[in-house]
């Protein structure tokens, strides 16, 4: 599931006190891409289809059980005129530390919006005991055992900045419904110029290509391209990867970095 992040077009987006600036060689740490309020909006098509869009928030001043934590919400929505489809609309959460070199969760959990179900799967990485134990509707199902860095996915939106930009890969264990995966990309400090509605001049990206083991939302798995703005926090900017039917492509629409 993850990297999936994915799924109108804009105007030149309102910003917050920062602004990018691109054209850094080095990927930001593990600190400074998880201290930045931000927002994310993507639009997700599959060839001249529009499938819906994802919204993503990432609130770094969270408390989580006396603790400091991350705070990731995913948003995602359907378009409702797709045949079979309809409105829905589906949001994946996570709690979420920092060491000085990966994002582990704590807690990671899916509400059904459409069908009023929240919590309809949830998540616990309990590391006192080295457990991942799964829950549906609030009823135990599974429990594995855990590997850090541990996720239920989405902090791969974060870690994967890490090492954009640079000639290092990276593999992550992802837990998603009852499942463990592993997440893995390799990196490229090559530059290739993009437009993107989202700024209103085309700017320099780094591509970074892998493969997902596990099925994520709506149906994304299997090998995936993914490119980042050249910023200094390195802006996940776009992906294609497959589907069940196909391949589809997401694509940033409107950024914020919030005060």
């Amino acid at each position: 599931m993850l990297i999936l992040f994915l799924l109108l077009s804009l105007q030149e987006p309102a910003v917050g006190q920062d602004t990018p600036v691109f054209g850094h060689p080095e990927p930001p740490s593990m600190e400074m891409v998880s201290s930045v309020r931000e927002r994310f909006r993507y639009n997700v098509r599959y060839g001249f289809l529009n499938l819906g869009e994802v919204e993503v928030f990432v609130t770094p001043d969270t408390v989580y059980r006396g603790r400091p934590v991350i705070h990731l919400r995913t948003v995602m929505k359907s378009n409702p005129r797709i045949p079979l489809v309809g409105r829905r609309e589906v949001h994946y959460q996570s709690f979420s530390g920092i060491t000085e070199h990966w994002p582990y969760s704590y807690l990671f959990w899916r509400d059904d919006v459409e069908s009023e179900v929240p919590e309809r799967y949830l998540i616990e990485f309990d590391r006192l005991l080295g457990e991942v134990r799964f829950f549906e509707e609030g009823a135990p199902k599974d429990t594995l055992d855990l590997e850090d860095p541990a996720s239920g996915g989405d902090v791969i939106f974060i870690y994967s900045r890490t090492f954009a930009g640079s000639d290092s890969s990276y593999e992550l264990p992802v837990y998603i419904e009852d499942e463990k995966g592993v997440v893995k990309a390799s990196n490229s400090p090559n530059r290739e110029t993009r437009d993107y509605d989202a700024f209103p001049e085309p700017i320099e990206t780094y591509r970074s290509d892998g493969t997902a083991d596990i099925d994520g939302p709506f149906g994304f798995t299997g090998e995936f391209t993914a490119w980042f703005a050249t910023d200094e926090l390195r802006i996940p900017l776009e992906v294609h990867t497959r589907i069940i039917f196909g391949k589809v492509r997401v694509r940033l629409v409107e950024y914020e970095r919030l005060p």
